[in-house]
């Protein structure tokens, strides 16, 4: 891979009403749909078709897109997509707080190694905190190394209530 440069990095919330944002936004998940760490196979037509207009219409579901100027030796290209996240809030019983879930989580691979992530994560927390969140969550799979990293240097960890019990585990029953 040839060397890039990234400079005027910025993290934004999407606005699904932005033509511009919905198909970056939709860029960067087919991206990380094909990815290993993801599903390893596009989204089909008919999920890209409607995506954008179910995320508007849930107002506990929020995006935020990562934009930078990159530079190679063919000189600078403006605006590119490198990262992004989905976050659906929830509810969180115990405390009567709002909890954001970062559902969907990626950095483009050109744009690995340059602490995206941490920023991608600092401006999420950020949100949340103006949403009144009490805390973020997300899931990993144990094979995605990379990612644990950078979410135990941005402060996650694993979830327990008891130590004798363990640690929370994330279960799945497709409908």
């Amino acid at each position: 891979m040839q060397a890039l440069e990234l400079s005027n990095i910025r993290y934004l919330e999407v606005n699904y009403d932005d033509a511009n944002h919905a198909s970056d936004l939709i860029k960067m998940l087919q991206m990380y749909a094909i990815d290993p760490m993801g599903a390893g196979e596009p989204l089909s037509d008919l999920i890209v078709g409607k995506l954008i207009g179910e995320m508007r219409k849930r107002p506990h579901v929020f995006s935020v897109l990562v934009y930078a100027d990159v530079a190679d030796k063919d000189g600078l290209v403006s605006d590119v997509p490198i990262g992004f996240c989905n976050c659906i809030e929830s509810f969180s019983t115990f405390k009567a707080k709002a909890v954001v879930n970062i559902h969907d989580f990626a950095i483009d691979p050109i744009a690995r190694g340059h602490d995206i992530s941490q920023g991608l994560i600092a401006y999420v927390e950020e949100l949340s905190r103006k949403r009144g969140a009490c805390k973020l969550t997300l899931e990993v799979l144990q094979g995605n190394i990379g990612a644990q990293n950078a979410y135990l240097k941005a402060g996650f960890k694993g979830y327990e209530l008891d130590p004798e019990m363990g640690q929370a585990m994330f279960w799945e029953k497709p409908l």
